[in-house]
């Protein structure tokens, strides 16, 4: 099939059949198709969308690039959750041990920072030795032997994305929903997993600001990673605060440690969390009921089976085996860490959450261009929650930084980040909506928001 034949179809608006795009996709991975004919393909899926039966089709030939995972004799439901990414969201950290502890076993191959998002691969490099990129029969090992593994997109998996991504990123095309699909869906898809549990982030902290964006967006993954064959469901929830009270790479490891060791109960993270791990639970056909799955995730948090899980887990890829009792030998502490003080009283009653992730990378904790070089050890940490009343002078976080001047410079971007009002704001809802696999069909559409 002629690549230049699947580009005029698209163009003018027609239905591109399995065989047609999983040629396309051969020609991407072999090279045989040119970067201007990905280009016009991507250009004419942003105008004209693709319908679900394209997007699984589009989905399942990027994953068949590369090599696919299984695992057989594993005696355990492969299930994993991605996010579409935050500021303050290390919720994979806890999660994956959490799930395991429970009985799944979680092969999470995650990513690095995307524009003002934290990325896991970059906290987890602030553990001295971790290996993000093992081998494959490493991976499976680590897997088997402990339950998790988060690791790196290796590049024997879903290749034919590596190239079509890194030319959407550089003609505009970026912003499409089959296309932000295809590519989540390949690389989860191509670690073999039964079950995908989506967290769809919306708010003034997350790509998607808007909240039917957002359920766009969750909708077409839902549909097309069931019609791959993942049973999956996603959670859209609220990304209008950092949500750990660290943002910042070696922070937002130390806040994981503090919160398997018991210390971040009854926080918005800990409601985030075991909410995920119910919904893979039950997913994974585990739990039955929502209830019953959140109390078994929570008796592996408080037991400390999770918090051994994720030891074991950071030393079977490297990393110290006593991370747990002595972080703070390992994780790198900035030279300069000073408090952010309230400019009046009143209660923290919004924040830019945005302006916060940007405020990192302009520490040094995430990167301008794709070659910049990370400092781990910078960042905010005890960041207080919106509704926490505040009297002028108290603490509300504090700021890691190289020099006096970088930290002069954070902390009077962090007041100005934060409003205070006299009144208590309303409460926020944490999760905004779950969607199933069950629903109506819909044409996949763009939409006006950057992503994977």
């Amino acid at each position: 099939m002629l690549p230049q034949e699947t580009i005029r179809r698209k163009r003018n608006g027609d239905a591109l059949s399995r065989e047609e795009i999983a040629a396309f996709i051969a020609g991407v991975t072999d090279g045989s198709v040119s970067e201007g004919q990905v280009a016009a393909l991507a250009m004419a899926v942003w105008f004209n969308g693709m319908t679900r039966d394209e997007t699984v089709a589009l989905t399942l030939a990027m994953r068949d690039s590369g090599d696919v995972l299984d695992w057989p004799g594993i005696g355990r439901p492969i299930a994993d959750k991605h996010s579409t990414g935050g500021v303050g969201d290390n919720v994979s950290l806890m999660l994956a041990p959490i799930a395991a502890a429970c009985g799944l076993a979680v092969p999470m191959i995650s990513g690095r920072g995307l524009g003002h998002t934290g990325g896991t691969l970059d906290k987890l490099e602030s553990i001295p030795g971790y290996t993000i990129m093992p081998s494959a029969e490493h991976f499976r090992r680590t897997v088997r032997d402990i339950g998790c593994a988060i690791i790196g997109q290796t590049g024997d998996l879903a290749p034919a994305d590596k190239r079509v991504y890194a030319i959407r990123d550089v003609t505009a095309t970026v912003d499409s929903v089959p296309l932000i699909t295809a590519s989540i869906l390949s690389k989860k898809l191509a670690a073999g997993l039964q079950s995908l549990v989506l967290d769809v982030k919306v708010g003034n902290g997350a790509f998607m600001t808007d909240a039917a964006e957002a359920e766009t967006l969750a909708r077409a993954l839902v549909e097309v990673a069931n019609g791959a064959g993942v049973r999956t469901t996603a959670l859209i929830t609220d990304m209008n605060q950092p949500l750990a009270d660290a943002a910042g790479n070696a922070l937002e490891i130390a806040n994981c440690i503090a919160f398997l060791k018991g210390e971040k109960a009854g926080t918005r993270l800990e409601r985030i969390v075991l909410a995920f791990a119910a919904e893979m639970l039950v997913s994974a056909g585990l739990e039955t009921d929502v209830e019953a799955a959140t109390a078994k995730a929570a008796g592996a948090l408080a037991s400390g089976a999770a918090a051994e899980t994720f030891a074991r887990m950071v030393h079977a890829l490297g990393g110290p085996a006593d991370l747990l009792d002595r972080a703070d030998r390992y994780l790198a502490t900035a030279p300069v860490i000073r408090p952010v003080t309230a400019p009046q009283a009143g209660y923290l009653a919004a924040c830019d959450t945005r302006g916060v992730g940007l405020a990192v990378i302009a520490l040094g904790g995430g990167r301008s261009r794709p070659d910049d070089a990370i400092d781990h050890r910078v960042g905010f940490d005890g960041l207080l929650p919106l509704g926490t009343k505040v009297e002028k002078g108290d603490t509300i976080g504090r700021v890691h930084a190289v020099s006096a001047a970088d930290a002069e410079r954070a902390a009077e971007r962090l007041t100005v980040l934060y409003r205070i009002n006299p009144e208590a704001p309303a409460p926020a809802a944490e999760i905004l909506s779950r969607i199933s696999g069950q629903g109506a069909t819909c044409r996949l559409r763009p939409c006006r928001t950057k992503g994977p």
